[in-house]
Formats: structure tokens, C-alpha cells, sequence
């Protein structure tokens, strides 16, 4: 039994460290961004689903604020059915890239 335990432990430690590895790389962030340059590429657009609004767009935003938020949406805290099923699409690794990208980009109006 202790030692059931005491692999338990090390798996746990194991997954947090590997969780904290977790670090974006813009170049490859590029390949990944394919869903997003729909609406968030193209200034001035507006969206329609699941009602009319301004898309933001993420050129130059924090990496940290945009991996916070599509990791929000991925667990439904923030409520919006496309980016919901966009984010809960992608890997942690991919959020990171996504984000590494977007934060390398120049700020848009």
C-alpha cells in the first residue's frame, strides 16, 4: 500500500512539473492560429453568432492574458459558444503557442 501511495505522489509531482514546463513558442504558435485569423485577423470585423458584435482584436495583447482567457473558455467560465469550442479544441501546449503568437504581434486598433 505505501508503495501505491508513494508512486501516486510522484505521478501528481510528475504531472505538475510537466504543467509548469509548459512554455509558448510563437513559431510554432503560427501553424496553430488558423481558427483564430477568421475573426480576429480582420480589423473593423463584426460577428454574428451567437449575436452581432465588435471581435477584439489580440495582435500585441499579453501572452498571459491570452492564455488565461482561452484556458477560461475551455472550461466554460467565459460564455461564448464559438471560442468555447475553439479553446476546448487545443492542447495546453497549443494555448501557450497561440498565445507566444499573438503577443508577438503588433498592437491593432
Amino acid at each position: 500500500m505505501k508503495k501505491i501511495f508513494a508512486l501516486l505522489v510522484l505521478a501528481g509531482i510528475a504531472n505538475a512539473v510537466t504543467a509548469a514546463d509548459i512554455v509558448g513558442n510563437a513559431k510554432a504558435g503560427t501553424a496553430k492560429v488558423e481558427m483564430c485569423i477568421g475573426c480576429h485577423g480582420i480589423p473593423g470585423y463584426k460577428a454574428t453568432f451567437p449575436e452581432v458584435f465588435q471581435v477584439p482584436m489580440i495582435g500585441g495583447q499579453s501572452a498571459k492574458y491570452i492564455e488565461s482567457a482561452l484556458q477560461a473558455y475551455k472550461k466554460g467560465d467565459r460564455k461564448h459558444p464559438s471560442m468555447k469550442g475553439i479553446a476546448s479544441s487545443l492542447s495546453d501546449q497549443d494555448i501557450a503557442d497561440v498565445a507566444a503568437y499573438y503577443s508577438q504581434q503588433a498592437k491593432s486598433n
